[in-house]
Order: C-alpha cells, then sequence, then structure tokens
C-alpha cells in the first residue's frame, strides 16, 4: 500500500514570522506534505496567500474576528472577488473570538454572518475560529440563509462543543495544544469526533507541537499533532493520515492529487 502523506489543512505561511525563508519553508513543506493551506485572517493576508498558491497550495479568504471592525462594504467586497480566484477553496479564517476582543463583538458577529452568507453565496465551505464564544457563534450559524460547511480550526472547547460541532455538518480540526501536557479536555474532545470527520493542522507559525514547543511552528510539523491524535483514537498513525487527508478533500473540497494552479 502506497504510504500517505499527511496534509496541512491550516497555516500562515505569508507571516512575517516566515519573511527570511518563505519559500525554503514552503520547498520543505511540498516535500513531506500532500498539500498545504494558507489561511488569509484580512484582507492583506488573504491577497499574500492568493499570491502563495500553487501545485499543493490552497488559500483561503477572508477576515479574521479580530480585523472584524475593518470588515466593511469595501473589505468584504474585496474578499468575495479573491474568492473566486483559482486555488482558493474557502472563506476563512472567520468566525468570534471573545478571549481578546480585539473587535467589538457586535463587529464580529456581523462580520462572521456576512461571510457566511458570502459562503452560502459561492458554494464555498467555511474555516471557523472560535474561542469563548460558543453560544453566540451558535447563534450565528444556526440563523445563517444557507448552513454552513467546512471546519471548526484548531478546536479549543470541550467534548460537548464538539459533539455540536459535529451535529452542525462541520470537520473538527486539532491544532498543537491537543499535545500539551494540560490539554486533557481537548484529548477528551478528539476521543470522540469520529475518524471520519477529524483533521489536524499546523496553525503555523504558532502552537507549535509538544515535542518542539517553544520553537517557530511549520507544516511539517503537523505529523506530530497527528501522531498524538492516532494515539488518542488508538488507530495507526499511516491509517489517520488516510483519513485526514479524504476528510480534507471533502471538508475543503481539495482534489488529490491537487491540480496546478495558474501562473
Amino acid at each position: 500500500m502506497t504510504e500517505c502523506r499527511w496534509v496541512d489543512t491550516h497555516c500562515h505561511l505569508q507571516h512575517e514570522a516566515f519573511d527570511a525563508d518563505r519559500y525554503a519553508v514552503l520547498e520543505r513543506s511540498l516535500a513531506v506534505l500532500e498539500w498545504v493551506v494558507v489561511i488569509g485572517d484580512n484582507v492583506a493576508s488573504s491577497e499574500r496567500g492568493c499570491e502563495l498558491v500553487r501545485t499543493g497550495v490552497y488559500a483561503t479568504v477572508g477576515i479574521h474576528p479580530h480585523e472584524a471592525k475593518q470588515a466593511d462594504a469595501a473589505a468584504l467586497a474585496a474578499i468575495e472577488t479573491m474568492a473566486r480566484r483559482k486555488g482558493v477553496c474557502a472563506i476563512g479564517e472567520i468566525g468570534l473570538d471573545y478571549h481578546y476582543n480585539f473587535s467589538p463583538r457586535a463587529d464580529q458577529c456581523r462580520a462572521f454572518a456576512a461571510q457566511l452568507a458570502m459562503a452560502g453565496r459561492l458554494g464555498l465551505p467555511v474555516v471557523i475560529h472560535c474561542r469563548k464564544a460558543e453560544d453566540d457563534l451558535a447563534a450565528v450559524i444556526e440563523s445563517a440563509p444557507v448552513k454552513p460547511c467546512g471546519v471548526m480550526h484548531c478546536f479549543g472547547g470541550d467534548a460537548e462543543f464538539a459533539q455540536r460541532c459535529l451535529d452542525w455538518g462541520l470537520y473538527v480540526s486539532f491544532a498543537g495544544n491537543v499535545t500539551y501536557p494540560k490539554a486533557q479536555p481537548l484529548r477528551e474532545a478528539a476521543a470522540i469526533v469520529p475518524a471520519e470527520r477529524l483533521l489536524v493542522e499546523s496553525d503555523s507559525p504558532y502552537l507549535a507541537p509538544q515535542p518542539i514547543r517553544g520553537k517557530r511552528c511549520e507544516p511539517p510539523h503537523v505529523r506530530y499533532t497527528g501522531e498524538a491524535v492516532a494515539q488518542i483514537k488508538d488507530i495507526p498513525p499511516e491509517t489517520l493520515a488516510r483519513h485526514i487527508r479524504d476528510n480534507a478533500g471533502r471538508a475543503l473540497r481539495i482534489s488529490a492529487p491537487p491540480p496546478p494552479a495558474e501562473t
């Protein structure tokens, strides 16, 4: 049986942390991963992510809740225009973050609802961020004009909220923090998510997994998270890697092998 390589469904290679060696990191990543998805979080980073699209590299475009106060009509129109480009696979990262409240909560809910509606119009999946905002997130999702499909990224809740995400039809993605010693609630959540609905991500340059904690996270480090989740699920890592690849293809409508992007 051919070895199935991991995929990274969520990374921020356009981040300034990679300014010195971005293309070297990208080359290392594609040498060991089947594909990577570069996630946008505002208009500028979404544009930079789109510029990285090529064979094996996809992008998402969206306005993160931290940036929601900037999500005026012009910004949303720019995101929608970018979303029509070849190689853009989803609207994201979007959602709510009540931990930092960098944008007012009302603006977060407005921007989230607008981008869910955008995804519905375009027939695209979404990549959702949620931190300490589960109830309001549920209210926005459940009032969306089109039922969203896609990914709950960097899952940070408990098993009950994981089940809620599954009930909405979302895939549930775990990042490097699931490997941290004090992250038992995350491991309990991962345990209840069926292998057919699981994803893993690097969220690089953030959340380096425990074996490299304190260093810059890169897309290939997703394997540490994948191996930890495989141990939680008591299945071989290569089996989970195959599930993750197939799940990512369904969740983000990515084909395997990835098609070449326009140059």
